[in-house]
């Protein structure tokens, strides 16, 4: 028998264990869960879910010789678990506000009936990851995949009516026997049929990430910024508007209270698609900065695997993870106990390829089941003192595509999304200009050139006007500074908050790109013609664009405002 030798923190280590790698474990008199994660001859080394205060050496260690893994199938949507998949809601239920250590419930409600209708019938072949039936989930049709690890046969029964998770739905002539409930290691990738080039972009409704730096279906995008920057408030706007059918947020060692705000709001958001609460299509994983560090590693794993699930069925989703950084804490702490050789700043050497093989696990693909999927990757990092050549974000930096860098000074000047246009960037640009050629306008690409270019100009007149003043200035480079601010004020800012500016369709934002360029090019028009700066300046009827942001009618609204600049540069007020 098995038994605890030494004790360190959240690592532990027993003698007389039989198990492998990645085996989770029952240690002690309380059945805390554990996991292996080092074999050296007859002492095992294991990370502990859970607080090991008053563990003692000499206690037994049991494996169950299984990997750590998720329960998947109808009930996931609108749960909250913690990092290893428990649902917190069952704990309060069992315990009370507070969850004492070795307490345990199943993933999925063994009580609840669902309605299963099939989807093949008696005699057809079922293959690993083919749809062979559906469950209405709350607004989301569960397409149950059968398991992907199961050898392929024919259907020797299918049942249709009300079944519970742990029914048997139908049996195969080589005596496999289907479940609506599934497991699935956490660690490894659900496997698909072919990976599909990013060409579709993830439309987030916010207009400097759809214009200057998009994003695709099944891409990466890493949103580092320091404390207060608004990586949370950009997170859910993103969750809410997000061109995808499911949402899954892991609350990665985020502080209480942060989490306590994401736990409280999400059930209030309304789905802009169904109008009914967000969470019917939510999958929230809740594991605070208090809680062993151990489930916070674990709890990153257990949302993409979640992910790649809903994946399967042919859906869009978009795993939000807040924070990585706290997750590369987390491998950081246990590293350490493991007397391991540290890399830069104490932080193991194979962090880069842990954050590599986390990242790789998204994309767009065509599943098992023939059906179009993908996941979409949002990490938010939070490098100390808002320092970007930290390990973390550098080690990011170099497997995602998209980086979108918050900024602590545009959020104390009240901009908002605060990210920095100058530091940011996407490759996904090019992929997807056929897409926005198509769908939006033919010179969507050349509008954000000529904005971007404009913006550069901004930062680099900026640094003239600190020496000379902005009075010193040539009167065309007095222009520009005006036009970008009309793109920053006008384009860029967006209120999370306000009913109507929250969502901007990608036509609006081209619309809105379109008439802050129409200006520039009057004005520059003009002042080639002989015109004064102040008096273009003064034109009266550019400074109105920004009230279209908060109009639901925005084209009639927009193509008045063009028509009053041409005719008050006609008239002469602009010369």
């Amino acid at each position: 028998m098995a038994r605890l030798y030494q004790i360190s923190g959240p690592v532990v280590v027993a003698k007389g264990l039989s198990a492998r790698m990645y085996d989770v474990v029952r240690v002690g008199r309380e059945k805390l869960m554990g996991e292996v994660i080092q074999i050296n001859d007859d002492r095992t080394t294991i990370q502990v879910y859970e607080d090991t205060s008053g563990l003692k050496p000499g206690e037994v260690v049991e494996t169950t010789g299984l990997p750590l893994s998720v329960e998947l199938g109808p009930g996931l949507l609108n749960s909250v678990y913690d990092g290893i998949q428990r649902p917190l809601a069952e704990l309060r239920r069992q315990r009370g506000d507070f969850i004492s250590r070795g307490i345990t419930a199943p993933g999925l409600d063994r009580r609840k009936k669902w309605e299963f209708k099939p989807a093949v019938k008696k005699g057809d072949l079922v293959s690993p990851g083919m749809i062979i039936g559906t469950v209405q989930e709350l607004n989301t049709e569960h397409r149950f995949p059968a398991p992907a690890d199961i050898s392929a046969g024919k259907a020797k029964d299918i049942r249709e009516g009300s079944f519970t998770v742990e029914d048997e739905v139908c049996t195969l002539e080589n005596g496999a026997k289907i479940t609506l409930m599934q497991q699935w290691p956490v660690r490894r990738p659900r496997p698909s049929s072919k990976k599909l080039i990013p060409n579709l972009p993830l439309i987030t409704g916010q207009r400097v990430f759809d214009a200057l730096f998009p994003l695709s279906k099944g891409g990466v995008a890493a949103i580092p910024g320091p404390f207060g920057s608004g990586k949370t408030v950009t997170q859910q706007a993103l969750a809410k508007w997000a061109d995808a059918e499911v949402v899954v947020y892991v609350g990665c060692g985020e502080r209480g209270n942060e989490m306590t705000e994401v736990l409280e709001e999400f059930p209030k958001l309304v789905d802009p698609r169904t109008d009914k609460p967000l969470m019917n299509r939510t999958v929230l994983i809740a594991n605070t900065s208090n809680m062993p560090v151990a489930a916070r590693e674990a709890s990153i794993y257990t949302g993409v695997t979640i992910a790649e699930y809903y994946r399967d069925m042919g859906y869009s989703v978009a795993l939000m993870a807040d924070s990585t950084s706290r997750w590369a804490e987390a491998m950081r702490e246990i590293s350490s106990r493991l007397q391991e050789m540290p890399g830069e700043e104490g932080y193991p050497s194979y962090l880069s390829t842990r954050l590599a093989e986390f990242y790789e696990r998204a994309g767009r693909v065509v599943a098992l089941s023939g059906k179009e999927g993908s996941v979409s990757v949002i990490g938010a990092v939070s490098p100390p003192g808002g320092d970007f050549s930290e390990p973390v974000t550098q080690s990011t930096l170099r497997v995602v595509k998209v980086f979108w860098a918050l900024d602590a000074k545009l959020s104390q000047r009240r901009h908002f999304p605060s990210i920095n246009w100058l530091t940011s960037y996407s490759l996904y640009a090019d992929i997807l200009e056929p897409w926005f050629a198509k769908n939006v306008a033919a010179d969507w690409r050349n509008c954000v050139d000529r904005l971007m270019a404009v913006l550069q100009e901004e930062d680099r007149l900026l640094e003239i006007v600190q020496l000379i003043g902005s009075d010193a200035l040539p009167e065309r480079e007095r222009i520009t500074l005006r036009i970008a601010r009309m793109a920053r004020e006008f384009l860029l800012q967006q209120n999370a908050f306000h009913p109507v500016d929250t969502y901007s369709q990608p036509k609006k934002t081209y619309l809105i790109m379109k008439t802050v360029l129409k200006y520039a090019d009057l004005a520059y028009a003009a002042l080639e013609s002989g015109g004064k700066a102040q008096r273009i300046l003064e034109i009266k009827a550019k400074d109105r664009i920004g009230d279209v942001k908060f109009e639901k009618d925005y084209e009639p609204f927009l193509k008045g405002i063009v028509a009053d600049m041409e005719r008050e540069f006609r008239d002469g007020k602009g010369v």
